[in-house]
């Protein structure tokens, strides 16, 4: 029996297909936390600006985080390579990340029970009012990575290409200007590949035991 703390907040942040979506949806509904997967949010302005095509970037994003609720989000299909590619872009703009870290801290401060999930989480968004209780930081080997998204994306575009996706999405995110992806002092690393679905469960478990 898990006993229930009142409050637990975790990061967990990682690269591309590292299985930190995954993992961090399993040890959600293990403690009971509303999950938070900051890369929808990205992923949900892609698609806006996608089909919309808007003249003013950053207001048409203004009014469309200002209207939709995470739920909402939640629901869309939002994983194509074309969205994988144009999100790696848009991440790197300043105003955008401001729109979405805002969006983001509104729902992290009403919730006492919470796992975020993204790439700049333990770094940026959760590093004070409030700060993470525990950081995760996940990270899989490429070949292993690809093959995993390849087969979550149905085989509809080559293995090469995935691959050629993924480490230009890793290499986007780590050397952008604007919150790269870091790996904190105190988070502990999760390497996907070792290990399966079950073992990062019950690693990841073993810390937050502790904690509570």
């Amino acid at each position: 029996m898990i006993i229930k703390p009142k409050k637990l907040i975790i990061a967990c942040d990682g690269e591309s297909a590292s299985g930190k979506s995954t993992a961090a949806k399993l040890i959600s509904k293990k403690y009971k936390l509303l999950l938070v997967n900051s890369g929808l949010l990205y992923r949900y302005g892609s698609k806006q600006l996608i089909n919309y095509k808007p003249k003013n970037q950053i207001s048409f994003l203004r009014k469309k985080f200002r209207k939709i609720s995470y739920k909402s989000i939640t629901k869309q299909r939002l994983h194509s390579e074309m969205i994988s590619n144009h999100t790696a872009l848009l991440a790197k703009n300043k105003k955008v990340r401001e729109i979405i870290n805002k969006f983001q801290r509104r729902i992290i401060k009403s919730n006492k029970r919470i796992c975020v999930e993204g790439r700049d989480i333990a770094s940026k968004i959760l590093v004070k009012n409030p700060k993470y209780d525990l950081a995760f930081y996940f990270k899989c080997n490429i070949n292993v990575a690809s093959y995993r998204r390849w087969i979550d994306l149905r085989k509809k575009v080559s293995l090469k290409e995935v691959k050629q996706s993924l480490y230009k999405r890793t290499s986007m995110d780590k050397k952008r200007k604007n919150s790269p992806l870091i790996k904190v002092k105190d988070a502990i690393l999760i390497k996907t590949d070792k290990l399966s679905k079950k073992q990062v469960v019950s690693k990841m478990s073993r810390y937050i035991d502790k904690l509570i």
